[in-house]
């Protein structure tokens, strides 16, 4: 087998968005961003928008909270 091809594993955060749901697993993917984990450690975080807690086929229902459309989120984001 071949050495040193393999992506190296971190531990991370997944916080999703929409509904403050972060879990801590292994990943490639890595962030300058930390966050406090329930042990006291910093770790790297992910924000994603959809995990398994507002996903449809994980709830069964739809779970997102209403955002608005594009140009709403664009004036709340830029207060405008």
């Amino acid at each position: 087998m071949k050495q040193n091809i393999h992506p190296q594993n971190h531990e991370v955060i997944f916080y999703d968005v929409n509904s403050g749901y972060k879990f801590l697993t292994h990943s490639t993917k890595t962030s300058s961003e930390t966050m406090e984990w329930e042990d006291g450690k910093l770790y790297p975080v992910i924000k994603v928008e959809v995990s398994s807690d507002t996903h449809p086929f994980y709830t069964g229902r739809q779970k997102f909270n209403e955002k608005g459309g594009r140009v709403e989120q664009f004036k709340k984001r830029y207060n405008m």
